[in-house]
């Protein structure tokens, strides 16, 4: 799982996989700390030599069926370019 010390470098992993709408650096911040404070919201990240190769956002809400049990919806599910193939981006939705 991601963080708090990640966020440069997930924002440089992003770039690097073409996201280019990331939070604005004066709230970007504040979004990671309310991320990672949020026990409905997940970022796990595949590093090889500590450079993040891949990432998926977990997001959960209450369901009504299935026993009540939580549902999730995945989000920001990216492998670097130069690391696909490899099985990271599989990693992370696991």
């Amino acid at each position: 799982m991601a963080e708090g010390g990640d966020l440069s470098a997930l924002i440089a992993f992003y770039a690097a996989v073409g996201f280019s709408d990331a939070a604005d650096v004066d709230r970007r911040d504040a979004r990671w700390v309310e991320l990672l404070a949020s026990k409905a919201t997940h970022v796990a990240v595949a590093t090889v030599d500590s450079s993040i190769v891949a990432s998926a956002t977990l997001i959960t809400a209450p369901n009504l069926l299935r026993g009540g049990r939580r549902h999730g919806f995945l989000e920001n599910v990216a492998t670097h370019p130069d690391r696909q193939g490899k099985g990271h981006g599989r990693a992370v939705v696991r």
